[in-house]
């Protein structure tokens, strides 16, 4: 039987009422898991007599820096039966409000709510206002309230990267996947900056407990804080998105940090270049670098096995207990090792769903395949590499070029430290491919592309590549390649 969140807590609460479930490393607070479990069982006893039924759905909008709030909210939610709507407090107020009306929320938690928000007359509770203290019911015993694996708990909204976010229904067997409760409590660090409103983020906010580490959770990244934190509190465990390790890379002291209390490092969300995944396992003194694979439409998928080694290095792993992975080609047909195609994926638990989209979640769970859109292989040990996403392809003169791979090039490269590569339009080929890098080191664009020329055919060489200071990305770490295409003009020369 699938041991659900709530009851994780409760039984380790039971256990080991001190011992603390999160940090705020920023300014050293804890939330113990017996403070934890109580105060979600106040604010959930709060809701019922509020009138909140199970199934409805409440709006989790608390901000990063309030991370132990964010998490009582959430605990406290799914206590109550209700569904919680996690959302990044850094939407714009308008988006914001969209959102939460396609939700169908009853109410909103949130820090500084915007007041396109409160102005679309939605009920708002705020954490800076005596409204959240007024929510919390007296009474800290459990809630009366029965819960199923096949229960709904989350509306997660996609980052939105290559559309308009949607809304994807997750089940509380679907947070739950392992049933394993720490016979004893450790309280070694596990290190993570990614916001609990991601797909990454809300895997983790037990993952730890589960092991028996307490979380420690920087509300703001920043790859110095990250290496100071590394370096002062010596955390076991950490979590990562690409992203963050291209920065923590990219910085000067990365060659001489003290990292040596990290064992194990997992990396996720995004594919991630093999070079800098050399670059990074070189600077940990030994840790185990696990990088995985999943998505909002599905959850976890995949992770590299303990004990690896880098024998697989830049895959995304194997498929996870009751996971399987296929490559399929255009016709859905499954293609064989070594072939790339869109990676389709299957699980023991059932498909999730698109909120209010029956067509989109028709063309996207096939025969009970999720359809990813991502572009991957599998090699002859059965583990997964992804190269890119399917709408991201770059059609050059009749010539397929997956940007992932003209990255992992430029990555190749020692002075880039962060690269993009997206197709703009072409009057003559229909699109050519450019890059966009962050240096570390000045080098002259041209001698790039004759690095790339090296590596790859000609037509995959960016015929442009621009220096910019940053890569735009989003909360989840997820490069936004439309803001960089954005402007640019039509090419006519071939």
């Amino acid at each position: 039987m699938t041991l659900l969140q709530p009851e994780l807590l409760r039984e380790l609460a039971e256990a080991f009422d001190d011992g603390v479930a999160w940090r705020n490393v920023t300014d050293g607070t804890d939330l113990t898991l017996g403070e934890w479990h109580r105060r979600s069982n106040r604010l959930a006893r709060g809701l019922l007599e509020r009138g909140v039924a199970k199934g409805d759905r409440v709006g989790l909008c608390i901000g990063n820096d309030e991370p132990h709030e964010w998490l009582v909210a959430y605990m406290g939610i799914h206590k109550a039966g209700a569904v919680a709507v996690p959302l990044l407090a850094r939407l714009g107020g308008t988006e914001l409000a969209r959102v939460l009306r396609h939700a169908g929320v009853c109410l909103v938690f949130g820090g500084d709510i915007p007041g396109t928000v409160r102005a679309a007359g939605l009920p708002v509770v705020s954490t800076t206002e005596p409204g959240w203290v007024g929510i919390f019911s007296a009474d800290d015993s459990d809630p009366s309230v029965t819960l199923g694996a096949e229960d709904v708990a989350d509306i997660m909204y996609t980052s939105g990267t290559t559309g308009e976010p949607r809304g994807v229904v997750v089940r509380h067997g679907g947070l739950s996947t392992v049933d394993r409760v720490a016979s004893a409590w450790l309280g070694l660090g596990f290190l993570s900056a990614s916001p609990f409103a991601t797909t990454s983020g809300s895997l983790i906010v037990c993952g730890p407990l589960r092991g028996g580490l307490s979380g420690w959770f920087l509300p703001r990244f920043d790859p110095d804080a990250w290496i100071d934190v590394a370096e002062r509190d010596r955390p076991v465990a950490a979590f990562l998105v690409p992203a963050m390790v291209e920065l923590i890379v990219g910085r000067p002291r990365f060659a001489t940090a003290d990292l040596s209390s990290l064992a194990v490092v997992n990396i996720g969300s995004a594919p991630i270049a093999a070079a800098t995944l050399r670059r990074f396992g070189a600077g940990l003194g030994g840790a185990e670098v696990l990088c995985g694979y999943g998505m909002t439409e599905f959850g976890a998928a995949t992770a590299t096995p303990m004990g690896d080694r880098g024998q697989h290095l830049g895959s995304v792993g194997l498929p996870l207990p009751g996971v399987e992975i296929r490559i399929v080609g255009p016709n859905g047909g499954a293609l064989p090792s070594n072939q790339v195609g869109q990676v389709a994926i299957r699980g023991e638990r059932g498909p999730r769903a698109y909120l209010g989209d029956d067509d989109g979640t028709r063309r996207t769970w096939v025969d009970g395949w999720l359809l990813s859109g991502d572009l991957g292989r599998l090699d002859d040990d059965g583990h997964l590499w992804i190269v890119g996403r399917q709408k991201e392809i770059v059609i050059r003169g009749g010539h397929n070029v997956a940007p992932g791979e003209v990255e992992a090039a430029l990555f190749e490269h020692p002075a880039v430290a962060e690269a993009a590569v997206a197709g703009i339009p072409h009057a003559v080929l229909g699109e050519d491919v450019a890059a966009w890098v962050v240096l570390r080191e000045h080098v002259e664009t041209d001698e790039l592309k004759s690095f790339v020329s090296e590596r790859l055919a000609d037509y995959k060489v960016p015929r442009t590549i621009t220096v910019v200071d940053a890569l735009p990305r989003n909360e989840s770490g997820k490069v936004l390649k439309s803001h960089l295409v954005r402007g640019t003009e039509p090419r006519s020369a071939p």
